[in-house]
């Protein structure tokens, strides 16, 4: 089967990306998404997002005339349907999968659909999404077959295909990594697999197509859990006066034992999301996944008490201070290291926490961003790092950047210092 246009469904971190390599590799790719900004952005060979390499991609697809991006679907051979899936509240439930987007998605590209065309869903999802998406589309469009009605004769293809990438590593690993991917058929399998065999240098493993949605989430809750083991070893390490970076490194030492590093908390539009979709499928069975949430997503409430108990130490050495006098400077707002990416993220969660509460001067740092969107941090002040410990009274460390671990901490006062990703260690340790 020839793919000769491929069509990416959102030009996010993960969209423009996929939409770039598969383009480099001199495949006309249409990329479409509904942020105007967006379109124009990328149609000039420029990128709206922060991602190593990705700029010089999609320059050099642009400029080739390889790529192009508009807010409507054009008809294409393929599509790739990678939106967010956010959640939603209902009936008391804050983690109820929104399939919005998606069902959007569906009904936009049904109108350009044609016999032969293959549908692919990237986005995360919970088990059971892309048969929904099946359903819309069939719905949408009566005039052609579909998978779960016609199986492997239908007109239309289906599979779904999870990224498992890293930010900050997407372009790289978009073609090492393998792919899983599962389709509605077999012949969807294999539609699906000559696609991503485009770009793709991993193995491209088939499945099920439920198999394949469960292998993601299956991914993200296992490091989830981990991270929760070491979050809440750092929470009960604290309470025994026990340096956790010194401890882990020791019980690292055993040749069967490889504990993660502690942090704010766990971010992002994968860890933190997708083992909630377990949950809402399995809510009785899902307990140890549950409780690993449950840890992860407590831990900036707790970096946000120790950073007001700095703040009344600090007040205690200097008794003629008020919390109006006392400055916190919040360093790192991305949800990792060296990205702009702030989804989910529990080191924004934590500044915004602390704008909220605290009476004084709140700065923030953060070198991957240079505007503050308007919200729950109105008031705080982005500024650069060397400012920051200048004028901070109370230094809390939320995201190791590497700028952030170069930066020289004599002038930080341990007393005041609540440091979630062990940066400035050696220093709490004197």
């Amino acid at each position: 089967m020839d793919f000769d246009t491929i069509s990416v469904i959102g030009l996010g971190y993960i969209g423009l990306p996929t939409a770039a390599v598969i383009a480099s590799r001199r495949k006309k790719v249409i990329g479409v998404d509904i942020n105007q900004h967006a379109v124009d952005t990328i149609n000039q060979g420029d990128i709206h997002i922060v991602e190593p390499e990705l700029d010089i991609v999609v320059h050099a697809a642009v400029k080739e005339g390889y790529l192009r991006a508009t807010t409507k679907p054009e008809p294409a051979d393929a599509f790739l349907i990678a939106v967010p899936t956010p959640f939603k509240a209902e009936n008391g439930n804050d983690h109820v999968p929104d399939l919005t987007y998606i069902k959007a998605a569906s009904q936009t590209i049904a109108a350009v659909l044609k016999k032969g065309d293959l549908v692919i869903l990237e986005s995360t999802s919970p088990v059971g999404a892309t048969e929904q998406m099946a359903a819309w589309l069939a719905e949408a469009r009566p005039d052609l077959t579909f998978p779960q009605t016609h199986g492997e004769e239908s007109d239309i293809r289906i599979a779904h295909c999870p990224e498992r990438v890293l930010p900050g590593h997407v372009v790289r690993e978009l073609v090492e990594n393998d792919r899983v991917i599962g389709g509605m058929t077999a012949k969807c399998s294999k539609a699906a697999t000559t696609l991503y065999k485009i770009f793709v240098q991993g193995e491209c493993i088939t499945t099920t197509v439920r198999t394949a949605e469960m292998a993601k989430l299956t991914e993200n809750s296992f490091r989830d859990v981990n991270i929760a083991f070491a979050n809440e070893l750092s929470i009960i390490c604290d309470k025994l006066d026990i340096n956790v970076w010194e401890l882990i490194r020791l019980a690292n030492r055993h040749p069967r034992v490889n504990i993660l590093q502690p942090g704010p908390g766990v971010g992002g539009h994968c860890i933190a999301v997708d083992p909630w979709f377990i949950v809402s499928e399995t809510p009785e069975e899902a307990r140890l996944i549950r409780t690993a949430r449950e840890v992860n997503d407590g831990k900036p409430e707790w970096v946000v008490e120790k950073v007001q108990q700095a703040v009344g130490e600090y007040l205690t050495a200097n008794p003629d201070k008020t919390a109006k006098d006392v400055t916190i400077a919040c360093f790192g707002l991305a949800f990792k290291p060296d990205i702009d990416d702030l989804r989910e993220s529990p080191a924004l969660r934590i500044a915004e926490e602390i704008v909220a509460r605290h009476p004084g001067g709140v700065l923030l740092v953060e070198p991957n961003i240079e505007h503050l969107s308007s919200g729950r941090l109105a008031g705080a002040n982005l500024i650069n790092q060397q400012v920051a410990l200048e004028k901070a009274d109370v230094v809390v460390m939320l995201v190791d950047h590497k700028s952030f671990k170069n930066m020289p901490s004599d002038n930080v006062d341990s007393r005041f210092l609540v440091d979630s990703r062990g940066i400035w260690e050696d220093r709490l340790r004197k």
